[in-house]
């Protein structure tokens, strides 16, 4: 089964809630994943762009083009030592 966000809520500074379809869901930190990438996410580095995210074609995108792959953030949420299970 191909892993997709379903639904994303901003939380705070970097912090966001995502669920997936398989019913997986929880909070990530994507501070360093944002801040380690140049180009299209040079703008995400600015809070006030960052939270401006939509999930669209199953992951979070933001309006000038930059997305994360789905998979990716399934496995942050899965291997992240502050991943929360609701």
């Amino acid at each position: 089964m191909f892993k997709h966000v379903e639904e994303a809520k901003y939380i705070k500074n970097y912090r966001v809630w995502l669920a997936f379809n398989d019913g997986k869901e929880g909070e990530i930190d994507l501070y360093d994943k944002i801040n380690s990438r140049t180009g299209v996410f040079e703008p995400l580095k600015d809070i006030s762009n960052f939270k401006n995210f939509k999930v669209i074609n199953d992951t979070l995108s933001w309006e000038n083009g930059a997305d994360l792959a789905p998979e990716s953030l399934y496995s942050m949420l899965s291997t992240h030592s502050k991943a929360m299970k609701y």
